[in-house]
C-alpha cells in the first residue's frame, strides 16, 4: 500500500506547518457523505497515533487512518492552480464514479 504527494503538495504542505509553526503532517481520510457516498477529508497532525499509517513523500508526511487505507491505496495527492482556483487534487486509481459537482465519490 502506497500514498504519495507531488512536490507541489509537499511545498504547500510544507507551507502551511511551518505557517501554523507546528505540525507532523497532513492527514487523509475518506468520510461518508455526497450523493456518491465518499468524500476526502484533509486536516494538519500534531501527533501521529499508533494505528496511523505514515507515507513520505519529498520530505512531507501523509498521515492515513486504518479505516481509509483501503480506499486510497495508490493515491497520489497534488496542489494545482487554475485560473484564479488552486487547492489539492486527489490522483486515486480506486475511483470508480463521481456524483456531477465532483464533491464525492464512489469506489
Amino acid at each position: 500500500m502506497a500514498i504519495s504527494m507531488t512536490e507541489a503538495a509537499a511545498r504547500h504542505v510544507r507551507r502551511s506547518l511551518d505557517g501554523r509553526s507546528k505540525g507532523e503532517g497532513i492527514r487523509l481520510g475518506v468520510r461518508t457523505t455526497g450523493c456518491s457516498g465518499l468524500a476526502y477529508v484533509l486536516e494538519f497532525v500534531d501527533e501521529v497515533v499508533a494505528e496511523d499509517q505514515v507515507f513520505e513523500s519529498h520530505g512531507e508526511k501523509v498521515i492515513i487512518d486504518p479505516k481509509s487505507l483501503s480506499y486510497l491505496d495508490g493515491t497520489e495527492l497534488d496542489f494545482v492552480k487554475e485560473g484564479l482556483n488552486e487547492g489539492f487534487k486527489f490522483n486515486n486509481p480506486n475511483v470508480r464514479g463521481e456524483c456531477g459537482c465532483g464533491e464525492s465519490f464512489n469506489i
